[in-house]
């Protein structure tokens, strides 16, 4: 990875990025940028690094606003044989300071407003790095780019496959994230291995524009960079935000082929759908990882492409183990609303050869029949190193060569999972994640539903909408569902998210009801 833009660049790879804004790391270098470019700008942002302190065999910490260039950092970083760590700048300040605890970091690489931030809320990140690096204004306690412009890096290390590589974290819906150490042969031999190759239909094309809008701190995206850029398709787009405002003259400019994108920016960027000039008609492709996914948002998108037969890839994993399971939906898959059906809780089958799957009881880990739910647990080459910091959680989250996912699901004849809640989320005599996809299905003037599991009675619903639900439709729309709370209606910004735009349910829960006890037991979060 230290040296994939330089190797892609001799190969003559004529891919081009476009940002939809200048990276933090190059502010005046423009919004389209080649194979050679984005090597030099990870050429001299190794020896930026090298002058700030970092060496082989450090940690060096990135938290930053969101951009594509948490992956340029990475690449600098490790080609000087440190690891990077990837932290969301989403996060807070308490939850800052316990990762860059964990993390002991001989370089923290950040920006004044995160520094600005978290010393209003009490944290002094510059306490927790042995040195620390401001990529845009100056702040007492850092360097900036200045004092390290201009620096020879050092010789490209090459590491060692089974070591670390880079550092990612969870989500972190529950509380504070675990930072999941991955290597060589894990998340670039195992993971974008087997995404690199060219597949037929799902496939990455050569003449392909490529739109990604994620949050680039995540595991997921540095493994989509290792690929991506094998692929080598005509135009690669980075969108940065979910604004559907700032979205559009991006991909009205290169209209994408291909899109991947987080679940809740698909929710976000749904109103460009109805437009004439619609950026996604010539789409063949979706695919969607991290969350969950409802049905009204696939079928929309499958509808507003013009492209004969359009496909959605939904995958199912984890930072720690990469894609579990993956299924594609069609027009056709999608068409019956509002039924009481799997739809897009069904995942799929497990990856071939690579990934085995089985469902056991909660209490005995003895594997349970088909149809019956239980607990997920898996067994992949690609399951990260462990947890830095918390041993004893990744100890307790194994069953010999068997990782437990934290999930609840049933297992269908044909062999595909059916997913029904995080463990932790967990209630009697109903599926969160369902309820959610037919309330949805069922409420077009609902943004979002989140079916919130309390201590003292039936679930709470929360609609997160622009406009009131009539009595009557939600009267018709919970007609054949097990007991529900009044529903309360939230706007989009009042929901708290993490940076994949996951809904922090147990935050979300204290704001409303001052609750924050989980439903589950979340013995395996």
């Amino acid at each position: 990875m230290g040296v994939l833009f330089e190797e892609c660049a001799d190969r003559g790879v004529p891919t081009v990025v476009q940002v939809d804004r200048p990276f933090d790391i190059a502010p005046d270098a423009g919004l389209s940028h080649d194979m050679p470019a984005l090597a030099r700008l990870v050429r001299e942002a190794s020896g930026w690094l090298a002058a700030a302190g970092a060496g082989p065999g450090d940690r060096v910490a990135i938290v930053k606003r969101n951009h594509w260039d948490y992956d340029l950092l990475a690449c600098a970083a490790i080609r000087l044989g440190a690891v990077p760590a990837q932290l969301s700048g989403h996060l807070g300040a308490e939850a800052l300071r316990e990762l860059l605890k964990r993390l002991d970091s001989a370089l923290l690489v950040t920006d004044a407003e995160i520094l600005r931030r978290c010393r209003d809320e009490g944290v002094e990140l510059p306490s927790l790095a042995r040195r620390v690096l401001s990529l845009d204004a100056p702040e007492q306690g850092a360097l900036v780019l200045a004092d390290v412009r201009g620096t020879t890096p050092p010789a490209p290390k090459r590491p060692v496959r089974d070591e670390p590589l880079v550092v990612n974290h969870t989500s972190g819906t529950t509380g504070v994230p675990k930072l999941v150490v991955h290597s060589t042969g894990t998340i670039i031999g195992t993971l974008a291995g087997l995404e690199s190759n060219r597949l037929p239909v799902v496939g990455v094309r050569r003449d392909d524009t490529l739109v990604n809008a994620s949050s680039y701190a995540h595991g997921r995206t540095f493994c989509w960079t290792a690929s991506v850029c094998c692929l080598a398709p005509r135009r690669i787009v980075v969108l940065t935000g979910s604004d559907p405002a700032a979205a559009d003259p991006v991909l009205r400019s290169a209209p994408p082929t291909v899109v991947e994108a987080l679940p809740s920016s698909y929710v976000r960027f749904a109103p460009l759908l109805s437009r004439l000039d619609n950026p996604f008609r010539d789409v063949r492709l979706y695919i969607s990882t991290y969350d969950a996914v409802h049905p009204p948002t696939v079928r929309a998108y499958l509808t507003a492409s013009a492209a004969r037969r359009p496909l959605w890839m939904q995958g199912w994993g984890q930072t720690e183990t990469g894609p579990i399971t993956f299924r594609f939906f069609t027009r056709r898959s999608v068409s019956s609303r509002g039924d009481r059906h799997p739809t897009t809780r069904n995942l799929g089958r497990p990856v071939p050869v690579r990934t085995r799957l089985k469902v056991v009881d909660p209490e005995t880990f003895r594997p349970v029949a088909r149809g019956a739910v239980g607990l997920v647990l898996v067994r992949t080459p690609a399951r990260c190193l462990g947890y830095l910091g918390e041993e004893r959680r990744w100890a307790a989250k194994q069953d010999g060569n068997w990782w437990n996912t934290g999930d609840l699901a049933r297992r269908g004849r044909d062999g595909s999972v059916v997913l029904l809640d995080r463990e932790v989320d967990s209630v009697p005599e109903l599926s969160c994640l369902e309820t959610e996809d037919l309330l949805e299905d069922r409420l077009p003037e609902v943004l979002e539903c989140v079916v919130l599991g309390t201590a003292d009675g039936p679930p709470l619903p929360v609609l997160v909408t622009d406009d009131a639900v009539p009595g009557e439709q939600w009267d018709t729309a919970t007609r054949d569902l097990p007991p529900l709370r009044e529903p309360v209606q939230v706007r989009w910004k009042d929901v708290p998210r993490t940076g994949t735009g996951k809904v922090r349910r147990l935050a979300l829960l204290r704001a409303l009801t001052g609750q924050s006890a989980p439903t589950g037991t979340g013995r395996w979060t």
